[in-house]
């Protein structure tokens, strides 16, 4: 049995023929940028993530920064990021000229840990930016207060959970504005790069149409220094083909993490996720950790089966960051979780007798 680390296959394929006839209608429209499609998606995915306006734009980095810089945030300001997190996070930040300031997670659950963060506010922050990783919402209820007490803004990063809850409110709803990314990989996938802003601010939601789009409100009249960073037609016909799928496909994911918890509890010496209390996980990556983590992956390798690191080089240790000066150790939670974490498959289609055959293999080699 071979077992990737992931297939779209499962999720596409069956939606072909809707997504050709999305393709066809495009092409028979003959409107490519910025058409009724566009339109049509920013508000289903407004009101799946039930706010009051959506932006598509080109890919989910290119969300974070147009956020920031909606803000006006820029040179001289910091803003507060999980030390634990996939770098484009702190690109952003730093593509606007400002600072991001790391602060460590949970080890529990590898969200930014809302106890820490104060110690890390100065005259010079502008905004938290927390990172709902791997599927699982941070904890907003502290984040918001701590915001509401020092004036700052909320940007949340919420490419890997779309549909994830914190209290009943889906992640991509509590700050000021919010990315997400429809990378193919991602929950709701596009077939290509794309991404998408959230807010209830009508000010902030006509700052990014203009800002995507040169600066421009109206054709040939420029307001800003904008970015040409428009979400496509065809993939926005793609993501409404799909996005109606996704409460099953979360629920999926959900089930077949479920079956990984049960099959793997107590094995070796293996910690598997834990959910936050008032938390809902949508497991866009089932992490476990592992100190035998080199000699694991061999073994899995060896059956066919396939796993990604997330991440292995946290970004304070990254070369692009050397700048920062921040030695080994500087945020020893991150490096231990870069250094132990290993994602198993997970995606919608993957077989219970696949989860039970990648469990007795982890059994295996723990034996």
């Amino acid at each position: 049995m071979s077992i990737p680390y992931l297939n779209l296959h499962p999720q596409n394929l069956p939606l072909k023929q809707e997504l050709l006839n999305a393709t066809e209608e495009v092409i028979d429209k003959s409107w490519y940028v910025l058409g009724k499609h566009v339109e049509l998606f920013e508000e289903q995915y407004s009101k799946f993530s039930n706010v009051a306006y959506c932006k598509g734009v080109a890919n989910g980095l290119d969300a974070l920064i147009l956020s920031l810089r909606a803000l006006k945030i820029g040179p001289g300001d910091e803003v507060i990021v999980p030390s634990n997190t996939y770098i484009a996070t702190w690109l952003a930040i730093s593509t606007v000229g400002a600072t991001p300031i790391p602060v460590e997670p949970r080890i529990t659950t590898y969200n930014i840990n809302p106890d820490l963060i104060e110690a890390k506010i100065n005259s010079r922050t502008r905004a938290i930016m927390p990172v709902h990783l791997y599927g699982q919402s941070c904890e907003m209820d502290a984040i918001l207060n701590i915001a509401k007490r020092y004036q700052l803004y909320v940007i949340e990063d919420n490419a890997q959970a779309q549909g994830a809850k914190f209290k009943n409110k889906l992640t991509g709803s509590f700050g000021q504005i919010n990315a997400t990314s429809f990378y193919p990989g991602k929950n709701l996938g596009a077939l290509g790069d794309a991404g998408a802003i959230t807010t209830d601010d009508e000010k902030l939601s006509k700052e990014i149409a203009m800002l995507r789009n040169y600066g421009s409100e109206k054709k040939y009249f420029n307001e800003e220094l904008g970015v040409n960073s428009r979400l496509d037609e065809l993939q926005a016909a793609y993501l409404s083909v799909k996005l109606p799928y996704l409460s099953r496909w979360t629920s999926e994911r959900v089930e077949l993490a479920r079956r990984y918890h049960e099959q793997l509890r107590g094995v070796g010496d293996l910690i598997l996720p834990a959910v936050a209390l008032y938390a809902t996980h949508v497991y866009h990556i089932y992490m476990v950790r592992t100190a035998r983590r080199e000699g694991l992956v061999e073994h899995l390798n060896k059956n066919e089966i396939g796993t990604l690191v997330h991440y292995p080089v946290p970004p304070h240790l990254q070369k692009a960051y050397a700048h920062l000066n921040y030695a080994q150790g500087a945020f020893p939670i991150s490096e231990i979780i870069a250094k132990t974490c290993l994602s198993l498959p997970l995606y919608p289609g993957l077989k219970n007798e696949e989860i039970d055959f990648i469990c007795n293999t982890i059994k295996k080699f723990f034996s």
